[in-house]
């Protein structure tokens, strides 16, 4: 059962909600903005509302193979690497040749059916740092590395331990071109529409 389970959670994790809700748009997220696939770039290239479906598609496809797992009564670890699946779904979707975004918001859901009271905690860490920076990256990479922390206070077991230590390395390895332009300072923000992006850069070479 666990097999096909996994299976299922890849698959779940691998449907691109970004891509697909900016498609009926007419626009192709690949080859816009940041090419990732995820919310903050169907923000900055289709629009609010757009991205508030894709952000709530992605986290759906976490949380729907934990709470399936625990469905089929799976134990906590169990279910936790299902999330770790749809995560990687996301990640390297199999309808995108195995590229895909970063996992963030799939990340979310898997922690709102895993734990919520680390979840919540994770969202509020993600949402003083984006308002304090407005870096969408900046905000992941600070509340998903705190994430081992947050389990260890909030809700501790060895078995969740690891999962929330395989989420952050997944956060964190998703996240490397956006470190390197974060400390050149290149690094786009939330909010910024690809125009404001180009004249920025035209402004740096007056």
């Amino acid at each position: 059962m666990m097999p096909v389970l996994i299976i299922l959670s890849f698959l779940i994790g691998s449907i691109p909600t970004g891509l697909l809700i900016a498609k009926t748009k007419g626009i192709d997220l690949r080859k816009v903005g940041s090419g990732n696939i995820g919310a903050t770039n169907v923000l900055r290239a289709v629009g609010k509302e757009a991205a508030l479906f894709t952000l709530i598609g992605d986290i759906a496809k976490g949380a729907l193979p934990v709470a399936i797992g625990k469905l089929f009564g799976l134990g906590i670890f169990d279910a936790g690497i299902l999330g770790i699946s749809a995560i990687l779904g996301h990640n390297f979707s199999l309808f995108l040749k195995f590229k895909g975004g970063k996992g963030v918001a799939t990340s979310i859901g898997v922690l709102l059916a895993f734990s919520p009271h680390v979840a919540l905690l994770t969202i509020t860490l993600w949402l003083l740092t984006a308002r304090w920076t407005r870096y969408s990256s900046l905000s992941a990479l600070v509340a998903f590395g705190l994430l081992p922390l947050s389990i260890y206070m909030l809700d501790y077991s060895n078995e969740k331990m690891v999962i929330a230590i395989a989420i952050t390395v997944l956060i964190f390895v998703r996240h490397t071109a956006n470190i390197k332009r974060l400390i050149q300072g290149t690094e786009s923000k939330i909010g910024e529409k690809i125009g404001d992006r180009l004249k920025g850069k035209a402004k740096n070479y007056d």
